[in-house]
């Protein structure tokens, strides 16, 4: 694996965990894609990519975990287990805030693209994080009902 790349996913996960949107943005490729499997939602580009933060970042105060493992991929990509420390600060999943601090453990697949982060696959139990959030029932999302 490229060291450069290695470079950049640090400071990826630096302005990330800072909630600096012009700096993780400066990570990203233009033709990004955010995938999110647990809730079966898809962001494109820089203007996804912003969407998809604002959500995160108006209703968690997340921090990417320190712990975790990383492996690189002959294919160039980057797959890790690691995890989120979210404290829940605003409506989200249309769960109001409650305050509540929990830890997330995801898996992530990050492809690379022209020296930038081009794609992140997100991995998680979406049950989990509802359980973190307070939620009683499980919200509607990504046009689905519980």
């Amino acid at each position: 694996m490229d060291q450069a790349l290695i470079d950049l996913t640090q400071r990826h996960v630096a302005a990330e965990n800072a909630h600096d949107m012009e700096a993780t943005l400066a990570t990203l490729h233009a033709d990004c894609v955010f995938e999110d499997f647990a809730m079966g939602r898809v962001w494109r580009g820089h203007a996804g990519a912003t969407a998809h933060y604002r959500d995160w970042w108006s209703g968690l105060d997340t921090e990417v975990l320190p712990r975790g493992r990383r492996a690189f991929l002959n294919d160039g990509s980057m797959i890790a287990e690691t995890g989120f420390r979210c404290r829940h600060i605003g409506t989200f999943l249309g769960v109001p805030a409650t305050g509540h601090v929990f830890e997330l453990p995801f898996v992530v697949v990050v492809s690379y693209r022209d020296g930038l982060m081009h794609g992140e696959r997100f991995y998680y139990s979406l049950d989990r994080l509802l359980a973190g959030l307070g939620a009683a029932t499980r919200p509607q999302y990504a046009g689905q009902t519980a």
